[in-house]
């Protein structure tokens, strides 16, 4: 009888089970704020700046919350790349579907609705100083560790090669095409996009200095070298 009621609760157990399944919801979630704050802190103190404290801190957990979740620092920073990753592809493919074929007109393509869609694999305007500095951050970072660098460089191929499949898939069903290969194009919009995020930050680099989101001029120029209308 008591071994009976050891199994009922012991590992694997459907009492364990069902006590797991109610925790990883709260886990998540606790998982999230952890991540929102270190978007927040690392941007403003850059990774070797902010304390594991100061991003406890700011979601209003302790240590061991932290340590539930992530193993370090730099874990931490990855996972923000690879969020950030994810809500770019599921903005992507969400706009995908809402855009209409009236996009081309006489044989002659919307390049500025093509850029609005493509400016989304970056980052979400209301964050673009933030993700900017980040994104600084991690190069940096990724530069400078190895145990850091090879999944960053893992991610990187990931996202693109995500992005890449994302953007064709779009292409295809507006009746388009690149004019070189996809990963090149993807290479040249995502160089492009990032390059003119810094300059935004640079040009702004408090908040009070007025807007740092990317302008999308040159972007849009490099549109339309890289895509036309299909044969």
């Amino acid at each position: 009888m008591t071994s009976e009621r050891v199994g009922d609760v012991g590992p694997g157990s459907s009492v364990e089970r069902a006590f797991a399944a109610a925790l990883t919801p709260r886990r998540e979630r606790t998982r999230e704020r952890l991540l929102d704050a270190a978007f927040t802190v690392f941007a403003q103190h850059g990774i070797r700046g902010a304390s594991i404290e100061a991003v406890c801190e700011a979601a209003g957990f302790t240590r061991g919350a932290f340590y539930s979740n992530f193993s370090s620092k730099e874990e931490l920073f990855l996972a923000l790349a690879e969020r950030a990753m994810r809500r770019q592809l599921a903005s992507l493919e969400s706009i995908g579907k809402e855009l209409q074929p009236d996009i081309i007109r006489g044989g002659v393509v919307d390049h500025d609705a093509i850029s609005a869609v493509l400016s989304v694999v970056v980052t979400d305007p209301g964050d673009a100083r933030q993700w900017a500095l980040m994104r600084a951050e991690l190069e940096l970072l990724a530069m400078r560790d190895p145990t850091v660098g090879r999944p960053f460089l893992a991610q990187e191929e990931m996202l693109r090669t995500e992005l890449g499949a994302a953007i064709e898939r779009i292409v295809e069903d507006l009746d388009l095409r690149f004019t070189v290969d996809r990963r090149s194009a993807v290479d040249m919009i995502l160089s492009i996009y990032e390059s003119s995020a810094r300059a935004a930050v640079v040009a702004n680099p408090t908040p009070e200095d007025g807007d740092a989101a990317p302008g999308t001029a040159v972007l849009s120029q490099l549109i339309n070298l890289l895509m036309t209308t299909a044969d």
